[in-house]
């Protein structure tokens, strides 16, 4: 099911920075239209969409909706405008996410700064944006594919997953569940593949050098420089175009001539990214401790955060119960 990005189109939510943003941009370079969603850029996207605005002339083109990934009409209209820019959409990545502690926080409950959660909310902003969206724009893909498929050409929805879909966290329980959730929704629709070609696929990042991390002192301190190895956005990237355009992925991020150990590409496949690339097993996985790229040394930092926190009076507790 191999194909090329060029002449084709696609939306990426959350492409406003990270690891989308250099999806985005990749899928740009090689000739591929982009509809990028998110509340807003940062100056590094702006450039891009910049460069390969209608204004620049150029083709391929990309666009930017402001687009809240939680609001469903919101999704809804995504579709609509890039069927209007571009016609028919081949590529989607519901790639938008956040991690603890500045958004959801297990450990600060809702209305427990500086969770986002309201006491009266009933959701998690977390899980909204990390699980729900993901799920209903891979419906609004479906949907859009199978009203709108010519000649038969295959169909891609790539998702962000994580090595936290793989490991425990006790700093970031949500967080982890969203992730581990993620793997099994593409592993659920690998079916797909095969019947409709609407292939489903997933890269499942370790420590990545974007703001998510590097805006963050309370994640940051989790890192030492001197033995971590932080994982570029770009690498990230290439792996993910690898997987809407190769029948097989090189364990060696960078390897064109694929000398090194590959894993074959189909509908539920996972490739989890440090500085190798892996594919993720549902059954008997070793996961990724251990490996370049995966891990923090300072976890337990975080950790014992949490249990200074369980060690309050009345955590959890809402006024009315204290």
């Amino acid at each position: 099911m191999a194909f090329s990005a060029n002449g084709k189109s696609a939306i990426v939510t959350g492409a406003g920075s990270g690891i989308n943003l250099s999806f985005a941009r990749l899928l740009l370079e090689n000739g591929c239209n982009v509809l990028i969603a998110d509340l807003g850029l940062r100056p590094e996207a702006q450039v891009i969409v910049d460069k390969y605005s209608a204004k620049s002339g150029t083709s391929p083109r990309a666009v930017f909706l402001k687009t809240d990934v939680t609001d469903w009409i919101q999704l809804e209209r995504m579709f609509d405008v890039a069927v209007k820019e571009f016609g028919e959409i081949d590529i989607v990545c519901p790639g938008a996410g956040v991690y603890e502690p500045h958004w959801s926080n297990f450990w600060r409950p809702p209305g427990s700064p500086p969770s986002r959660d309201s006491l009266s909310g009933s959701r998690y902003a977390l899980i909204d944006i990390n699980l729900t969206h993901p799920i209903r724009t891979t419906q609004l893909a479906i949907s859009h594919f199978l009203q709108h498929k010519t000649d038969n050409r295959p169909k891609h929805i790539i998702h962000i997953s994580s090595v936290a879909g793989q490991n425990p966290s006790l700093a970031a329980p949500i967080y982890v569940a969203t992730k581990h959730a993620i793997s099994g929704l593409v592993r659920s629709l690998a079916k797909l593949d095969g019947r409709l070609g609407i292939r489903v696929t997933a890269v499942a990042p370790g420590v990545i050098k974007t703001p998510l991390w590097t805006e963050h002192p309370e994640k940051l301190k989790m890192v030492d420089e001197k033995v971590d190895e932080w994982v570029t956005a770009d690498e990230v990237a290439e792996v993910m175009l690898a997987l809407i355009q190769q029948d097989k992925v090189s364990e060696i991020i960078g390897d064109k001539e694929g000398k090194g150990k590959t894993y074959p590409v189909e509908g539920g496949t996972i490739i989890e990214v440090g500085k190798k690339a892996r594919a993720v097993h549902a059954f008997n996985d070793p996961g990724p401790v251990g490996l370049a790229g995966n891990t923090v040394s300072d976890m337990k930092l975080v950790e014992e955060e949490a249990f200074e926190l369980l060690s309050q009076k009345g955590w959890g507790a809402t006024e009315s119960k204290l």
